[in-house]
């Protein structure tokens, strides 16, 4: 196994390093002036100022599937591309993205943006392409993913509720959704909504996906929901009610019933990227972490030579360093065999990456004593993000119950219906399938 990079991971990762260093970095304080001066659901001119730059320079939709996948279609896929990277290229980059909170929209690679631009790009029509693949890709709206439900436990999807009902040459929408993330953002033109066509259907086959542009009538925004206190606008996360939302037939993405061959679709590539991100934001963490213990003094001696504090530092670049290696052999193997023979690696992946942040922002915290709680020095919202995404990939106990299921699946002597579904032979399985979950919070940072 070779662990170095080879020369086109290091020129896409160096691109992005020295375009965060040069533009993104030195306009934070610009980024936050803007956030919390006015309104908050606003676009700001910083982020669409360098997302020019970035575009202009070739950093542009890093995250869209090379040529070859094989998810590809139609023949006109080759005029909706990216750079071709693979997952293990694009993971080095977004990596460097995770460390910064909007870096990831500078690239136009943020969530949930990059799964339905991906879903438009394997399943949609060319009618669906043109009218909304072409914007979202030259980044001049947004969209969001509706799919989980107040009502409803949604880490189990096949329970949800929302109706969608075929009614001549419409659809009439009827449900209520929330962690609708985006919605706030007044760029945000489509959404892609998971509900019921048919709830006689077998259990999988009884979801749908379609499309409903956000001015439609019937479409009404309840109430932003605060993540830990903070609002993330001008991005946001929405409760949403759609009440006789009529939308053509036409918008009905694949075909009724194909929701959860959609939803694999996406789940896989496009929620490995949170986890790409988190190694960042930890590697910002622990960065912040050594700085502050460096600086100060207590019981006259530097913080850092207190040994509390070298057993977590190490113990903070050892779990960096592992988890690197288990999120670069997932995204390796998603390349190489295919994400449903890699989807115990993406399972564990969706568990150890924001617990392994998580852990080093309260030690990054605790380091900076009453100032890490404040705003002064941004781990609280670190924390607030990287915690939510233990809800926003699918729950662990989602993922962990589909690792588990693989494992002792591996250990069954007899073969039979039971043995098959622990080895993951169930396509629709919400379990195996590793996060059919609360997954529309998508707070990619």
């Amino acid at each position: 196994m070779d662990f170095e990079p080879t020369e086109r991971q290091v020129y896409w990762r160096d691109r992005v390093r020295d375009f965060i260093a040069k533009e993104v970095r030195p306009n934070v304080s610009v980024y936050d002036e803007q956030d919390m001066a006015g309104e908050r659901w606003k676009v700001l001119p910083i982020v669409e100022e360098t997302k020019a730059k970035a575009k202009e320079a070739g950093i542009w939709n890093l995250f869209m599937p090379p040529r070859n996948d094989s998810h590809h279609h139609v023949d006109d896929s080759y005029e909706f591309e990216g750079p071709g990277l693979t997952n293990l290229e694009y993971a080095l980059c977004a990596e460097e993205m995770g460390r910064i909170g909007w870096a990831s929209e500078v690239f136009n690679c943020s969530a949930p943006d990059t799964g339905n631009m991906e879903v438009f790009h394997r399943y949609g029509t060319r009618e669906q392409k043109d009218q909304w693949l072409t914007p979202l890709m030259n980044g001049e709206i947004r969209s969001a993913f509706l799919m989980t439900e107040p009502f409803t436990a949604s880490s189990d999807a096949t329970n949800i509720e929302t109706r969608i009902e075929r009614d001549g040459d419409e659809y009439v929408i009827n449900g209520r959704k929330w962690w609708s993330s985006g919605l706030g953002d007044p760029r945000c033109k489509i959404a892609i909504v998971m509900g019921k066509t048919d709830f006689e259907a077998k259990r999988h086959a009884q979801q749908s996906m379609v499309l409903m542009p956000i001015d439609t009538p019937g479409v009404n925004i309840l109430r932003h929901l605060p993540v830990f206190g903070y609002d993330d606008a001008p991005h946001g996360h929405m409760e949403v009610e759609m009440k006789d939302v009529r939308v053509p037939v036409t918008n009905m993405l694949l075909g009724e019933g194909r929701g959860f061959e959609i939803a694999q679709g996406r789940l896989g590539p496009g929620r490995i990227h949170h986890c790409m991100r988190t190694i960042g934001c930890a590697e910002e963490a622990l960065e912040r972490m050594c700085k502050r213990l460096q600086e100060r003094e207590a019981f006259g001696k530097p913080i850092y030579k207190h040994s509390v504090w070298e057993e977590r530092v190490a113990q903070a670049r050892i779990d960096i360093d592992m988890t690197r290696l288990l999120c670069l052999k997932a995204a390796d193997m998603m390349d190489k065999v295919g994400n449903k023979a890699a989807k115990q690696e993406i399972a564990m992946i969706k568990v150890q990456a924001p617990n392994m942040a998580l852990r080093i922002i309260d030690d990054a915290i605790q380091a900076h004593g009453g100032g890490g709680v404040s705003e002064d020095y941004g781990l609280a919202r670190m924390y607030a993000n990287q915690r939510t995404l233990r809800l926003a990939d699918g729950p662990d106990e989602v993922h962990a119950r589909s690792i588990a299921r693989m494992e002792f699946g591996k250990h069954l002597p007899n073969e039979g219906p039971t043995a098959n579904a622990l080895r993951g032979g169930g396509v629709g399985d919400a379990a195996n399938d590793g996060g059919m979950s609360s997954g529309d919070i998508g707070v990619a940072r």
